[in-house]
């Protein structure tokens, strides 16, 4: 047996004719076995308590994908050393079984994957021959996942999330058309906005020392970072610490709304920065200062339609639910919290304009958001 740690940190399995089964736990085919990944992913969010999935790849040669005796005696196996709260299932049929060990205290995460790397292993061997159990690979995904603390990057591969796997592969003809969609437009509109963006700089290198573009690390799709392009709205050398402070209060939900433009209602972001200059509040006011990040769309890194994209320190005040929005959609220029209140709303309504364009997200959701967003930028509602 090969044991891979691949992270530190409603129907009956039947082999032709066969149902295996112990008492009322089941092997759950593939597809319902992954929507329970995704089930016990969102407990896990709320209820703070880890899962492990543990998978048992069992080779999937042709000899043994046609020896239904083994295939049942390792999910027999299974299904007698783990726990009635625990789900076992075919992760890839009639290739890879898996285990959900489910409701883990945190504290206990790893010495439970140990005891139970332990118990399976002594199991499968009295069910196996020697030469069957060396053919099984077994290894341990933890969630909530361990993302980068050096890179703030999201987790290396996605065997905890197999519905967005295939979300992807279903909408791939969607994504290529919304891709061909973000290079024309990014480069109409820096052709066309040329002129503007000729302007804009003259203004900010004449009025303040420094450079005219603003360049900052944020955090892509599937926490990968990148380099984002504005222009610079603020002093250069300027202390970042106040707007850390604020964001961290605005992500555990005890920022206070900030007086805006006299109307009364406020919003969710810093209206008095000391950092910002006088061409730069109005660079802000009227959204000019994003218009740069068209590059960032051109170069594959954004799109015209999706979440905006958080900076490091907001990523580290994340709660786990949170972070979803960074692996459920590439980053975007537009999107329904802009056309839909933006800073007027809380944190965890931004999250979830962002996590409900996800799930609806279609070349007439970008096209309406599209058409939506000039009327946004013109009202100025939310803006700071």
């Amino acid at each position: 047996m090969k044991l891979q740690r691949a992270t530190d940190d409603s129907s009956l399995f039947a082999v032709p004719g066969e149902q295996v089964s112990n008492g009322e736990r089941r092997v759950l085919e593939e597809e319902s076995f992954q929507s329970m990944i995704s089930l016990e992913r969102k407990r896990s969010e709320r209820s703070r308590k880890a899962f492990v999935l543990m998978l048992l790849d069992t080779g999937s040669s042709a000899a043994s994908a046609k020896n239904g005796k083994v295939l049942r005696d390792i999910a027999s196996a299974l299904l007698s050393c783990t726990r009635e709260i625990d789900v076992t299932g075919w992760y890839k049929e009639r290739s890879v079984l898996g285990v959900i060990l489910t409701e883990l205290p945190v504290a206990e995460k790893h010495s439970t994957i140990y005891t139970m790397l332990s118990r399976v292993t002594s199991t499968l061997k009295e069910s196996l021959t020697f030469e069957q159990f060396n053919q099984i690979t077994i290894s341990f995904y933890l969630f909530p996942d361990d993302w980068d603390d050096d890179r703030l990057q999201g987790p290396s591969n996605r065997t905890l999330y197999p519905d967005l796997t295939k979300r992807d592969e279903a909408h791939r003809s969607f994504r290529v058309i919304k891709r061909i969609m973000d290079i024309i437009g990014s480069l109409a509109a820096l052709i066309l906005l040329s002129p503007v963006f000729l302007v804009i700089a003259t203004a900010i290198k004449t009025t303040s020392k420094g450079p005219a573009f603003f360049r900052q690390r944020r955090i892509g799709q599937n926490g990968e970072p990148f380099i984002f392009l504005k222009f610079r709205s603020m002093f250069v050398g300027n202390d970042a610490s106040i707007h850390r402070l604020y964001v961290k209060e605005l992500i555990a939900g005890h920022a206070e709304k900030q007086a805006s433009g006299g109307n009364g209602e406020g919003v969710y972001k810093l209206t008095k920065d000391p950092r910002v200059t006088r061409v730069g509040a109005f660079l802000r006011k009227t959204s000019l200062d994003e218009l740069p990040q068209f590059i960032n769309v051109l170069k594959g890194e954004m799109s015209l339609v999706g979440p905006r994209p958080p900076l490091p320190y907001e990523v580290e005040s994340y709660d786990i639910w949170h972070r979803r929005r960074l692996l459920e959609a590439k980053p975007g220029i537009t999107g329904l919290w802009q056309v839909n209140g933006r800073s007027r709303v809380t944190f965890d309504d931004m999250v979830r304009l962002d996590l409900q364009y996800a799930r609806t997200c279609s070349l007439w959701t970008d096209l309406r958001i599209l058409l939506r967003t000039p009327g946004a930028v013109i009202l100025g509602a939310g803006a700071h």
